[in-house]
């Protein structure tokens, strides 16, 4: 005489496929919510650094110090805030950061000379790193004086030595994919 009533062993079975189902749909959510955490995270850093753009009229308001042409004062590696409230108000002695001729990486330098040019609204800039013993009229690609649409902005502010990380990153790939590897794995096990 056969029964409709299922066996024992194929609830247990069915049961095991239902808890292996949840605890997959569970670690898929566990995924996605990671990867949220992580998406607003760096939207979050995003949103924060055009804020900062914005309220310091500055294309680059934080830049780290890539060589020593303004040691002692401001060395390698550390981390300087910029702003760009009025361009036409350097003056001799401003520790600006300028870029020219569409070169990737700008030069953090102090203004040494000013001249008015012969509109009174146009100013140039003579600048020198305080390291250096020259001007850096050979960094200008052909100009005599930088002008005022050269100026990224004024330092504003220093954190020494924190940029160090970013040049080490940079500098070193291999570096750069252990950071990386060890935040991806603290990310995993942090769940």
């Amino acid at each position: 005489m056969s029964t409709n009533i299922p066996s024992t062993d194929c609830r247990r079975k069915s049961q095991q496929l239902a808890n292996h189902m949840w605890a997959t749909q569970a670690r898929i959510r566990q995924i996605l919510l990671q990867a949220q955490a992580v998406a607003l995270s760096v939207a979050s850093v995003f949103m924060l650094y055009t804020a900062l753009e914005l309220f310091t009229n500055c294309k680059s308001p934080i830049v780290v110090v890539l060589s020593g042409s303004m040691e002692p004062g401001i060395r390698r590696g550390d981390l300087i805030f910029l702003s760009n409230y009025a361009p036409q108000k350097y003056e001799n002695g401003d520790i600006i950061i300028y870029q020219v001729a569409d070169e990737a990486i700008p030069i953090v330098h102090r203004v040494v000379q000013t001249h008015s040019g012969p509109e009174s609204s146009s100013r140039f800039f003579l600048t020198k790193g305080d390291n250096n013993d020259v001007d850096d009229i050979p960094l200008y690609k052909g100009l005599e004086r930088l002008e005022s649409k050269h100026i990224v902005g004024k330092v504003r502010g220093i954190i020494p030595f924190v940029g160090y990380v970013s040049i080490l990153v940079n500098e070193s790939p291999r570096l750069r994919y252990g950071v990386f590897g060890v935040i991806g794995l603290l990310n995993i096990l942090r769940t």
